[in-house]
């Protein structure tokens, strides 16, 4: 994969996990209006600090390129967290919809 394309693939990334997170916020936001409990608030101040730690990296995938394309295994080893926080966030968001 070229350097410019890997960082492409984990914006990706990212704007799919952001969609995750605002759907399981949703949900978490919901639940706490209902229950009132420490655990569902707990889970919601976890979808939106995930939530905004994502779409900082967007903003830093776009404005700051040349911070990723000076060395590719740097650009590989964003595309592989990326990659493994949307399959996690992937599974929360499964079993919550459930």
């Amino acid at each position: 994969m070229a350097m410019g394309s890997q960082i492409m693939v984990a914006s990706a990334l990212s704007g799919v996990n952001i969609v995750f997170l605002a759907a399981l916020t949703a949900v978490w936001v919901r639940n706490y209006r209902t229950f009132r409990t420490s655990l569902v608030l707990g889970l919601l101040a976890f979808a939106v600090v995930m939530l905004v730690e994502n779409a900082f990296a967007l903003y830093f995938f776009f404005t700051m390129q040349s911070l990723y394309s000076v060395d590719p295994h740097v650009q590989q080893a964003v595309l592989v967290l990326r990659g493994l926080q949307l399959v996690a966030l992937g599974f929360l968001t499964y079993v919550t919809m459930r």
